[in-house]
């Protein structure tokens, strides 16, 4: 039987948790909105920094199937498990580098 996404419920604005949860997660695959929320000092907030351990659930086959783009998604959710890749990610050139290596990395090589 095939993995479902489970129901929504008016808890989350007729949303579920799961859909939640993986709208936010792709959403650190965003270099920019990483600087943004290490400097809302968001990665300073233990909770904060246990609820990026919780969503390593995402690595599960059955739950990685539903990311837009897992590559940079997982990778980015590893990182962020370590303190520091959560310290420097506020910095402007490791903001750019990963800029930069994302957009390598969708343009396909023209050699070839």
């Amino acid at each position: 039987m095939a993995d479902k996404i489970p129901p929504a419920d008016g808890k989350y604005g007729g949303y579920s948790r799961f859909e939640l949860e993986l709208e936010f997660v792709q959403c650190l695959a965003n270099p920019h909105y990483l600087n943004h929320l290490a400097q809302q000092k968001m990665f300073d907030k233990p909770e904060f920094v246990a609820y990026l351990g919780y969503l390593q659930y995402f690595k599960d086959p059955k739950f990685a199937k539903y990311l837009h783009h897992p590559g940079p998604t997982l990778q980015t959710l590893e990182l962020l498990q370590q303190e520091r890749f959560r310290r420097e990610i506020i910095s402007p050139n490791l903001l750019n580098y990963m800029e930069l290596a994302g957009i390598r990395n969708a343009v396909p090589d023209s050699k070839g």
